[in-house]
């Protein structure tokens, strides 16, 4: 919102304040993600089909970590029976119900997102016309986005109150009990260091245990890379529009809606097809994978010397865009659905915020990387086409890392973390107790 004070004099502000916003908005998806585990875990229909499992335990060690487990993961008990077909190596069937609902929850979540974002979009458009017949964009060029920049603000802090309405507590304890007793009587400034590095040292921690988890590796170093290509395709696309295609702001606004709308149905649709094929979830995410890749090799055929003599197929004419906006939209969607879900399946329970800080970490310390090395193709031939072929190259690289992991392995290694975690924590307690009563 504060947007709407930069002018082209005070630029540098608005840097700050695009920091800072990137900075919240990961911290928002952080804890955003961390609920999905729960959500799923405290469904009616999960726990009705558990009920004969412990209840779970919520601790807080001498370290403020957060300990959450069941403890009837002994191998030997009756009561115990772990999912089935998970992943490539489980049993035969379909997904368990728990990644079934996650992926539910997942995939609605997003699309009432896009359906959110094609709203504001089109509320913004119609601002930006609105403003244009009057005299506001002559006395400024960036005024009228610097209004629709206002829009949005106002869009998200309308529904920050809701979420702070309704939306349950996370179970756990509260952050402020990480910091010390007497906490009250400190500056501000070192409660506020205490707490980065409170952050960064359960991050480091997070990383050690997930280093334990060989499932966890592999998929977020395929998270990696494909989130690389996604941030790629996206900046590559409009870039490509802007300067190759030659499309105004309006047309560029319209292939934005287009990409969105089908993001939407994408996040609607994917849930739909995987049950209709009996798709695993990895499975779906490869086939979303290999449709993305039809976005690259299609802006290759204008090299192919028919194509190019006919000035049209391979990205030549600005229509061509819109058809693959919506392939970018539809595999999007899916992706950013099953993904999320898929990966909270391989988290020991009672650490979803602090391995969704690692899957965002992952996503977002990826991000320049792709387009960095765009950027100096396109320098270096003075054609943002050629940038396609690092695209199309890029985007096949998670296919057989996703293909590796195994979902059912990596949900029994976390819950044997999490059982570990909680046996350590027993004893921790138990010795403080009797060092409490002088035994």
């Amino acid at each position: 919102m504060l947007f709407v004070f930069i002018a082209p004099p005070v630029f540098v502000l608005g840097a700050l304040l695009v920091v800072v916003g990137v900075v919240c908005l990961g911290s928002s998806f952080v804890v955003l993600n961390s609920f999905l585990p729960v959500l799923v875990a405290s469904d009616p229909s999960i726990q009705n089909s558990n009920k004969e499992s412990a209840a779970e335990l919520h601790r807080l060690d001498p370290e403020a970590e957060y300990v959450h487990a069941r403890t009837s993961f002994d191998r030997d008990e009756p009561t115990h029976r772990p999912p089935t077909g998970l992943g490539l190596g489980g049993a035969t069937g379909t997904s368990s119900p728990e990644l079934q609902l996650s992926t539910k929850i997942s995939s609605k979540g997003v699309g009432l997102g896009y359906c959110a974002a094609v709203f504001v979009q089109i509320l913004s458009i119609l601002l930006l016309f609105t403003l244009s017949k009057t005299s506001i964009s002559k006395a400024s060029g960036t005024l009228p986005l610097r209004f629709v920049l206002l829009l949005v603000g106002i869009w998200w802090f309308s529904f920050t109150m809701v979420s702070r309405r309704w939306l349950r507590n996370r179970p756990g304890p509260p952050l402020e009990s990480t910091s010390t007793g007497a906490s009250s009587h400190q500056p501000r400034w070192r409660i506020w260091l205490h707490l980065v590095a409170f952050a960064w040292k359960s991050l480091w921690k997070t990383v050690k245990i997930a280093l334990k988890l060989r499932e966890v590796i592999v998929f977020l170093v395929a998270w990696f890379l494909l989130s690389d290509a996604m941030a790629t395709v996206s900046g590559t696309a409009i870039l490509f529009a802007r300067t190759e295609l030659k499309m105004s702001t309006t047309m560029v606004a319209l292939l934005s809606i287009t990409a969105t709308l089908s993001g939407m149905a994408g996040a609607f649709l994917w849930p739909i097809v995987s049950r209709y094929f009996g798709l695993k979830s990895n499975h779906t995410i490869m086939v979303c994978i290999a449709l993305f890749e039809l976005i690259p090799l299609y802006g290759m055929l204008a090299y192919i010397p028919l194509f190019k003599n006919w000035g049209v197929i391979g990205l030549q004419q600005p229509w061509e865009i819109y058809p693959l906006a919506i392939v970018h939209g539809v595999v999007s969607g899916g992706l950013s659905s099953y993904c999320r879900s898929f990966f909270g399946l391989l988290i020991p329970p009672g650490m979803e915020a602090a391995f969704y800080a690692l899957y965002a970490a992952t996503d977002k310390g990826s991000s320049f990387i792709g387009p960095a090395i765009v950027g100096v193709l396109i320098d270096a031939t003075g054609q943002v086409r050629s940038g396609f072929f690092f695209i199309a190259v890029l985007i096949v690289l998670p296919i057989p890392l996703v293909w590796m992991v195994d979902a059912e392995k990596g949900r029994k290694e976390g819950l044997k973390i999490s059982e570990d975690m909680v046996r350590v924590e027993r004893e921790r307690m138990r010795r403080w107790r009797d060092c409490l009563l002088g035994r």
